[in-house]
């Protein structure tokens, strides 16, 4: 069973929904005033645990609730012996707010009539607006935000970044640029934005007991986006093995991949595919590039196939594709064995289609190609390659086209970016951290190899295609974080991603219940 920490770390929410499960909360009974008490404590607590030794720390409030919780911490921090100064650049404060804001200046809280008058500030607190905002900032609000992000030093945002739209992440005329960001209660779908990153900073979940059956009242009991988290991840690998199994029990995946120009490619998906432990791995390559596959990969079964004057593979030898849990095609292959694509269409086992696949069935029209699919097909682009697929589709809300193309491809859709999702019909599961250190070619055919063989691996009747999909995805992206911490950015080449995936998840199996949290992110406070 989840822990409650488990269970909301997995939850991704819009701003109408916080908005009804606050409502919910209130209706019940709980004072607003005392859960803005409950709330703005817990981020005074916090803060002081982030920035002991800022001891001038700015306020900027807001008009509404957002303001009241940092008028809270205000007075929490001026408690406990810390030089505070606030400062409201609106005249008009809803009514509780304004109470509290007439209780702090009573007790001699510094009040400055500009926010150059938190220029000596060691840490901001921002405190303007939160997840409700919906309008672009402009006039004295505008100037406000810039000249804070103009400060240089720490800002912790209240819930969003002031100037975040709360579901798509858009910055609405300007933003704060957060050195950490506290999100209050439910993580917003903001978070898993891309545009947003830049203004996030460090995030972190502030727990203050929303009551668990009023949130599954509102998003139901399968809510439609989810993130994938550690917990979740480590549940789904094939991690324990009966004593008296054998290799022909751990799944049997086919690789087609590779050519003359890109032969590195099949080396990456081969050696991601062997970090799953699946027990066969068959891998078909031009026959040039037997040999150099077997020195990297000698206990996989190398095919060998006739081969057209550029390097590509030219066609198949007669493959009972029966004999294999899956199938992943497409890394390294060259827009060139358009018929191979077709064959592998084919199948009567899951495939998994990448790069070069992709490119393929584009030309071929991607729902043509797939309608009479009768077995699962993982499509895995980036948004390049997405855009070529689903030429209808618009990209600037990147869940919901990965759900649209879902939907009318009738294929799990993978979206790679700095927050990967994975849609299955009207079902996605967002990875919530990456590393642009992945941004490098040949991480995908690493991918691409880890998702092929964990499907083969799992030969349950009622796999969840997507939630394994998924694990792949977040496994991949913790190994990167991984590297790039021991390494650095400049460090994480493909070929050295390959070997820090077991690592990764030896790690995670040593280390206490994560709760959330990143893996490579807790490798300071693990056992030797």
């Amino acid at each position: 069973m989840l822990s409650r920490s488990q269970s909301l770390d997995r939850l991704l929410v819009s701003t109408a929904q916080m908005q009804q499960i606050e409502s919910k909360v209130f209706a019940a009974g709980m004072p607003v005033a005392a859960l803005m008490e409950k709330v703005g404590g817990l981020i005074a607590r916090r803060f002081q645990v982030l920035y002991p030794h800022a001891q001038r720390v700015g306020v900027s409030v807001g008009m509404g609730h957002n303001g009241g919780d940092a008028l809270v911490v205000a007075r929490e921090l001026h408690f406990q012996g810390y030089e505070v100064a606030i400062y409201v650049p609106s005249e008009q404060l809803s009514e509780l707010t304004n109470q509290h804001y007439c209780y702090v200046s009573s007790l001699g809280v510094k009040i400055v009539d500009d926010a150059r008058g938190l220029a000596d500030c060691e840490a901001i607190v921002d405190g303007l607006f939160g997840f409700g905002l919906n309008r672009e900032i402009a006039g004295n609000l505008y100037e406000t935000i810039e000249l804070i992000n103009q400060l240089k030093v720490p800002i912790v945002s209240i819930d969003l970044p002031s100037g975040i739209h709360g579901d798509t992440g858009n910055v609405l005329g300007t933003a704060i640029r957060a050195t950490y960001t506290l999100c209050l209660g439910l993580w917003k779908l903001a978070f898993v934005q891309e545009q947003a990153i830049a203004y996030l900073g460090e995030t972190e979940l502030i727990d203050f007991d929303l009551p668990l059956a009023d949130i599954y009242n509102i998003l139901g009991d399968l809510p439609t986006i989810t993130r994938m988290t550690p917990d979740r991840a480590i549940a789904n690998l094939p991690l324990y093995r009966s004593p008296v199994t054998h290799k022909y029990q751990q799944g049997h995946l086919l690789l087609i991949v590779g050519s003359e120009q890109y032969s590195g490619a099949a080396i990456l998906a081969g050696l991601g595919a062997r970090a799953t432990g699946v027990g066969m791995l068959s891998i078909a390559v031009p026959k040039s590039l037997k040999s150099t596959l077997l020195n990297y990969l000698p206990e996989a079964l190398i095919i060998s196939c006739p081969e057209t004057e550029a390097g590509t593979i030219k066609s198949l030898p007669d493959l009972d594709f029966s004999k294999y849990q899956a199938i992943a095609c497409g890394c390294g292959l060259t827009d060139r064995p358009s018929k191979i694509v077709k064959q592998i269409l084919a199948a009567n086992c899951p495939i998994v289609l990448d790069a070069d696949a992709l490119n393929i069935i584009s030309k071929l029209g991607t729902e043509a190609s797939l309608s009479s699919r009768k077995y699962p097909t993982i499509l895995t682009p980036h948004i390049g390659e997405f855009k070529r697929l689903f030429t209808k589709i618009p990209t600037t809300n990147k869940l919901a086209a990965a759900s649209a193309a879902s939907q009318s491809s009738g294929a799990v859709v993978l979206v790679k970016g700095a927050r990967t999702i994975i849609a299955d019909d009207d079902r996605s599961i967002v990875i919530p951290e990456s590393t642009p250190a992945l941004a490098r070619g040949g991480s995908g055919d690493v991918l691409t190899g880890l998702i092929g063989g964990l499907i083969a691996t799992d030969s349950r009747l009622d796999i969840n295609l997507a939630e394994v999909v998924a694990t792949a995805a977040w496994w991949h992206s913790q190994a990167g974080i991984l590297v790039a911490r021991e390494r650095g950015d400049l460090g994480v080449d493909p070929l050295i991603l390959t070997q820090y995936l077991t690592q990764v998840i030896h790690r995670s199996l040593s280390s206490p219940i994560l709760n959330g949290r990143s893996v490579a992110n807790t490798i300071d406070k693990l056992p030797n």
